[in-house]
């Protein structure tokens, strides 16, 4: 499956810097923006592996009872 995301990016000190808008704490650089590109789709394969091990070995469940 293919999703599309934001990526914002801007040059600071002769470097493009961006991150995913859609998901927080998706940040990356690179010396071009293809570079760019490829290190935050990097950054991404990473952070979505981290949280499925994450997920799969920390997460809990309980019911919750809420006045409607």
């Amino acid at each position: 499956m293919t999703r599309l995301f934001t990526l914002e990016y801007w040059i600071d000190d002769e470097w493009y810097v961006g991150r995913l808008k859609e998901v927080p704490g998706v940040f990356s650089q690179g010396e071009t923006l293809e570079e760019l590109e490829e290190n935050i789709r990097d950054a991404y394969e990473l952070m979505m592996d981290t949280d499925d091990v994450y997920i799969a070995e920390k997460t809990m469940t309980k019911e919750l009872a809420l006045e409607v």
